[in-house]
């Protein structure tokens, strides 16, 4: 994709009004979601300037919202392998727009679920409980899959996109209000713990560094588990008792 704004803006524009369709989307297959987003990462790879840089990870972040339900999942999958396979060769000049990038999708992602469950805890409605279970299948499963995968496969996800995913995961859950029961409700509660499991599992990974940040992002004072003081919560007391880790935090190795 051109690195002029005029020619960028108007591509993006028919590749939004092409993936929002849903006899289009449902025909792209894997290879297909990964063409474009090597097309979508080189154009922010020459986009200059913070600015710039900042709207077109926004707007890159925002096609999620115009794909149907069920474009959503495959989208996420050819974005994630996509940043896994490039992020070891992406030099220190370009490196903060990409960790930007991550933020972004992350956060679009997140509030592609908050969207049904907020919905659903305004209405007291259950008619949708169906699709909020298939928005959260689908973005846990790309997380599992992907930056909390758990067989560390640091060729598919490397150390630095796992620990830049550690670090940002809660900012973006606070920033949808996933911390506020009142806001999501219940539903909102399962989900979130549903992701700190996933986190949970990074405390017993074979790289030190990633259980090192699991453990310590488990223990953020922000999270619900950690707030109620609930000595019987599965997430919350792995993360406490240090059951999660393989060895104890004495300080950095000489």
């Amino acid at each position: 994709m051109t690195p002029d704004r005029k020619t960028r803006t108007s591509a993006l524009e028919s590749l939004r009004t092409f993936v929002s369709a849903a006899a289009t989307s449902s025909r792209l297959t894997h290879l297909d979601n990964l063409k474009l987003w090597k097309g979508l990462y080189y154009s922010l790879w020459m986009c200059d300037r913070p600015i710039p840089q900042q709207n077109l990870c926004a707007e890159l972040a925002g096609l999620i919202s115009v794909l149907p339900d069920e474009a959503v999942g495959p989208w996420l999958a050819a974005f994630w392998e996509t940043v896994g396979r490039e992020w070891t060769g992406i030099d220190v000049y370009r490196l903060e727009k990409f960790m930007l990038l991550v933020r972004r999708m992350l956060g679009a992602s997140l509030a592609w679920v908050c969207e049904v469950l907020a919905k659903e805890a305004a209405t007291e409605e259950t008619k949708k409980s169906r699709r909020s279970l298939v928005r959260i299948d689908a973005l846990l499963e790309n997380l599992a899959s992907w930056p909390f995968e758990t067989e560390d496969n640091l060729s598919k996800v490397p150390v630095g996109l796992r620990l830049h995913v550690l670090d940002i995961w809660i900012d973006e859950v606070e920033k949808l209000g996933l911390l506020d029961a009142e806001k999501t409700g219940e539903p909102g509660r399962q989900f979130l713990d549903r992701l700190g499991l996933l986190i949970e599992a990074q405390t017993r990974s074979t790289c030190k560094p990633v259980r090192l940040r699991a453990k310590e992002m488990l223990a953020d004072d922000r999270l619900p588990w950690n707030a109620d003081n609930a000595g019987d919560d599965e997430v919350g007391e792995s993360a406490k008792d240090g059951s999660g880790d393989k060895d104890s935090w004495d300080g950095f190795d000489d």
